[in-house]
């Protein structure tokens, strides 16, 4: 716990000045102020992050966090818990959707295992950083110890710290794990305290009985559990998933370092509202790549104030489309970076 607490004491707010110094550059650009839109906001507040007048593209990678999850039995999910193990190896051979939009991105793709319920054997470049071997079932009983969520949330902080050295420049989240949207929809309902089905939706895509079961057996689990809505590591222990954890280590750490952290869809928000309970600040840090399909993101991104980037109808995680936002966050860097002021191009401003 103490790593935790001398991370969020190390976030602090972006200056003002460096907003200033970026909005000033940006009206001279050549076109009319305010034209480009969120492309401006987004290349003004990377320069505030950074605290550099003139930033360079960033290193970047996604983190790809797996885990299993005990809820899986109920019948949640339209797919086998053994679905997580296999798309970890389908992540290291290059062949998900994540491996194919990280590299239109330029991004390297990091696969961590922080909870499978599997041992991995002879699978280079996959890092192993398993806290459990699959959650327990939240509608039964407490998803993780306190002890076991803590040390999720401290590998995610370590991971932003090791790959900070290595030079990569930005992150983004992504994530695995069969029966996931059910611990993040359980979150979602605890942190922002709607009724859980207004914030659950059909994950992998389950049929009408199938969603009405769901929602059952997560209105069992936050009765069974009681997470405190106060507690963000108590609502993670009780009802959440080591990815989870890990994923809002990883916001933590980016923001005590300066860093930003593009965030995917509803499994990856739920991570970073634990993290915003820890630390309110840690959202000036963040880009919320896209609203997903999932009904619940739209109700948790509501609560924490951040806007989407993109709205794509997308539901796969991942990190898909926190990839495709990397590139968005390059054009306005690029524009920021690239394009002739009025003074250099010998072009006339407004009157």
């Amino acid at each position: 716990m103490e790593t935790i607490k001398g991370t969020c004491g190390n976030i602090r707010p972006l200056k003002k000045e460096f907003f200033e110094k970026a909005q000033s550059r940006l009206d001279i650009l050549t076109k009319p102020q305010g034209s480009l839109g969120m492309l401006e906001q987004f290349a003004a507040r990377l320069v505030a992050i950074y605290e550099d007048t003139m930033p360079e593209l960033p290193k970047k990678a996604v983190f790809v966090f797996a885990g299993d999850h005990g809820v899986a039995e109920e019948g949640v999910s339209a797919f086998p818990a053994e679905v997580t193990p296999q798309m970890v190896l389908n992540f290291l051979r290059g062949g998900a959707g994540i491996n194919v939009l990280a590299r239109h991105a330029g991004a390297d793709v990091l696969v961590i295992d922080a909870g499978v319920n599997y041992d991995f054997t002879d699978c280079p470049g996959l890092i192993q950083k398993k806290v459990v071997y699959g959650t327990k079932n939240i509608a039964k009983g407490p998803a993780m110890t306190r002890d076991e969520a803590i040390k999720c949330i401290n590998m995610g902080i370590a991971l932003a710290r090791e790959y900070a050295k290595k030079g990569v420049k930005m992150f983004a989240t992504g994530e695995m794990g069969i029966a996931n949207t059910t611990p993040s929809s359980a979150i979602a309902a605890v942190v922002t305290g709607k009724p859980v089905n207004e914030v659950t939706g059909r994950g992998t895509g389950i049929g009408d009985a199938g969603l009405s079961k769901k929602v059952a057996v997560i209105e069992r689990a936050i009765a069974v559990n009681a997470p405190d809505a106060k507690d963000p590591i108590d609502v993670l222990a009780k009802i959440g998933g080591a990815e989870i954890g890990a994923i809002a280590g990883l916001c933590l750490g980016a923001a005590e370092l300066r860093l930003p952290v593009v965030i995917d869809g509803f499994i990856s928000t739920a991570g970073v509202v634990i993290a915003h309970g820890l630390n309110k600040t840690v959202k000036e840090y963040m880009f919320s790549a896209h609203r997903s399909h999932e009904i619940g993101h739209r109700a948790i991104l509501a609560h924490m104030g951040l806007t989407p980037m993109l709205e794509l109808d997308m539901r796969l995680g991942e990190g898909t489309g926190a990839a495709i936002a990397m590139t968005i966050l390059d054009a306005s860097l690029k524009i920021y970076r690239e394009m002739a002021t009025f003074q250099d191009a010998g072009v006339s401003d407004k009157s």
